[in-house]
């Protein structure tokens, strides 16, 4: 079975509001799309990164009372997880679908990926495309349009991941979830490769 796209019913999983209802509609409704995604695109990015990568699929298992807002897939080059490694995120909110090249607080080193990031601006201005936008927080929908953001804001949110012990930061698209693009599997497949793809040379920073 190939991905045939996300659906309304999809999105409304987060309408659901008691934890199992709602985990439940993760596990049948989006968890098999997000194998089907991540089969596909762990192959594109192992490619693009030059080495091994891995599909890891969000379990929220720490949950026990509230409901998760979002749920997503990740990939890395770690096996074991991807919490602690830089990684690209397929994920869904309520109203929209987010592509992330993330880089969370649970990172060992995110003080010197921000160093590498402030270091390098003008490759960092010249990779990212002025409709992508970025994010300081992964648990919230807030993104900030990246052409939008001046170099005085952008170096502001980069010395906030640094110097912050549970800051972020992610670069990625958002869609909404009325986008027609969504619910054509091999159109949302070919823009998130193609997201990945442009990223890619940020992820390489990462790791120079």
């Amino acid at each position: 079975m190939s991905f045939q796209g996300f659906t309304q019913n999809d999105f409304n999983t987060f309408q659901i509001n008691d934890l199992d209802g709602r985990m439940e509609a993760i596990r049948d409704r989006i968890q098999p799309k997000f194998k089907e995604i991540g089969d596909i695109l762990c192959d594109d990015i192992t490619a693009l990164a030059g080495n091994e990568m891995f599909v890891h699929i969000a379990k929220h298992a720490r949950r026990t009372v509230n409901p998760p807002k979002d749920t997503w897939l990740a990939i890395c080059d770690n096996k074991r997880g991807y919490k602690k490694h830089p990684h690209f995120q397929v994920g869904l909110f309520d109203d929209h679908v987010f592509l992330w090249l993330a880089y969370i607080y649970e990172l060992p080193h995110k003080e010197e990926i921000a160093e590498k990031l402030l270091n390098n601006l003008t490759k960092v201005k010249q990779t990212i495309p002025s409709n992508y936008v970025i994010s300081l927080d992964h648990m919230k929908k807030d993104a900030y349009s990246f052409g939008k953001l001046t170099d005085a804001e952008l170096i502001k949110h980069l010395e906030r991941f640094r110097d912050v012990k549970k800051a972020e930061f992610l670069v990625g698209r958002h869609i909404p979830s009325t986008d027609p693009i969504l619910q054509d599997g091999e159109a949302f497949l070919a823009l998130a490769k193609e997201t990945f793809a442009t990223l890619m040379p940020l992820y390489r920073l990462s790791f120079e």
